[in-house]
């Protein structure tokens, strides 16, 4: 199975960068399933129904969320009805929609796609990331019920995705960090056969900081006073993200790529 997962779409510019290229790379590539996580499509904070359904239209089988998931009002309602939409697993218990589902691909064949928050260095406190995604990946194992499955890790610490690659090993086909919006270079398939990025990066302006215009970002950090609201760069966004063949029979990655199209990176991609 062909499978493409993009990291944390930017305000506009990375809407843009999604719009643009993910319909000419899902022809070009083949690609049987594709991951966008959205969670910051929506003026760099958040996800709104209009933008989330942009998303899905372009390409997107399944958008997964984050943190700040549900920082557009909106969203509360959409997830409930919208499936698509996958937030945080480890999420508050009373939050609207799943962390965790299974979806179809072709061929008849299955896909889980769950996402869990880490706990060091996040701004709260949340549940247990490993025990709860224990449970799904031994009710939803490779080969069996699902042909595939893609974990997003979304947390800051590159210890913590790490060890969450190395914990899902062998169980899922793909374990990806996102959330600190900078590409790593340590894309590889571990031990077990399981496809591992600790950061997709995102699909924004690079021309910034992480994703924001760089010029409240600098004054913040040079005279610790804010003056002003962050907001998104807004030039030409790189489309980041990840991506892997999977063996049909075991769920196991066979081939990885990182990817980056258009924009300031270099351009790469499975060709």
């Amino acid at each position: 199975m062909k499978i493409l997962f993009l990291g944390d779409v930017m305000g506009r510019a990375g809407r843009t960068a999604v719009t643009t290229h993910l319909p000419r790379l899902r022809q070009d590539w083949k690609l049987d399933f594709v991951v966008v996580n959205g969670e910051n499509a929506t003026g760099g904070m958040g996800l709104s129904e209009p933008h989330a359904q942009l998303l899905l239209d372009a390409g997107a089988d399944v958008v997964t969320l984050g943190d700040h998931a549900f920082d557009q009002k909106d969203m509360l309602g959409f997830i409930a009805r919208e499936q698509r939409l996958i937030r945080p697993l480890n999420y508050a218990k009373v939050a609207p929609g799943v962390g965790a589902r299974v979806f179809d691909a072709p061929q008849g064949r299955k896909v889980l796609v769950a996402q869990v928050l880490g706990q060091v260095f996040m701004k709260r406190a949340f549940d247990d990331p490993f025990s709860a995604l224990d449970a799904v990946l031994r009710q939803y194992p490779m080969g069996g019920q699902v042909a595939a499955s893609l974990i997003d890790m979304h947390c800051e610490a590159t210890s913590e995705k790490m060890a969450m690659g190395h914990f899902c090993d062998g169980r899922a086909s793909i374990v990806v960090g996102t959330h600190t919006h900078v590409p790593t270079g340590d894309a590889m398939i571990l031990p077990g056969g399981t496809a591992y990025l600790t950061d997709a990066g995102m699909c924004g302006d690079y021309n910034s900081v992480i994703g924001m215009d760089k010029a409240e970002p600098l004054r913040r950090f040079i005279t610790g006073m804010p003056k002003e609201r962050f907001t998104p760069a807004a030039d030409e966004a790189t489309l980041s993200g990840l991506y892997v063949e999977t063996d049909n029979l075991t769920g196991k990655a066979t081939r990885i790529a990182m990817v980056r199209q258009g924009g300031r990176l270099q351009q790469a991609g499975p060709d």
